[in-house]
């Protein structure tokens, strides 16, 4: 589940399974009572760390995620108005004013290894506005379970290419308040 994926432009190590709590590795289960909503719609529970995807028959597929610390969290309603493979990072002019490595990248960051937003990254709308929140890939396993992002949803990058696939344009996603 998490090795090195193949036929990928770019090289996603494996996941060592040491580094991730195995609570936060993706599993099917029963979708929880807290969690109220159709098939197909992604819930983001930022209080245990989880992104489910909905599923018929009660079930979901839950994913272990990293969430914006104390101050750069978010809820709400939003729609995927956009997916993208490998996506280039424009880091947010608040981002770049608090954070060196974002002002270096203002002009944006080409896809790859390094890029902060991963393999993947599925972008979150309120009608026709960009919130500016993702949910995307990180090659950071220590950083699944925890608040540490400047408030969007990181999955290691074997579970965002899993939900990149199962997924489609116009995906509810609903984060619940932390």
């Amino acid at each position: 589940m998490y090795s090195s994926p193949e036929a990928e432009p770019h090289r996603v190590p494996a996941v060592s399974v040491s580094k991730v709590d195995p609570r936060y590795y993706r599993q099917r289960v029963k979708t929880p009572s807290k969690v109220k909503a159709r098939p197909g719609t992604i819930v983001v529970d930022p209080n245990d760390k989880f992104l489910y995807l909905v599923e018929s028959g009660g079930m979901s597929t839950r994913y272990g995620i990293g969430v914006g610390r104390a101050g750069f969290g978010w809820s709400g309603e939003a729609t995927i108005k956009d997916k993208q493979e490998w996506p280039k990072w424009f880091p947010p002019k608040e981002m770049q004013q608090r954070d060196l490595r974002a002002w270096f990248h203002g002009n944006g960051m080409e896809g790859g290894t390094r890029n902060p937003l991963g393999a993947r990254a599925l972008y979150l709308y309120q009608g026709n506005k960009d919130t500016l929140y993702r949910l995307h890939g990180t090659s950071d396993p220590n950083s699944i379970g925890k608040a540490v992002s400047s408030g969007c949803i990181r999955l290691l990058n074997q579970d965002i290419i899993d939900l990149y696939e199962r997924v489609p344009l116009g995906t509810k996603v609903v984060v619940l308040q932390s």
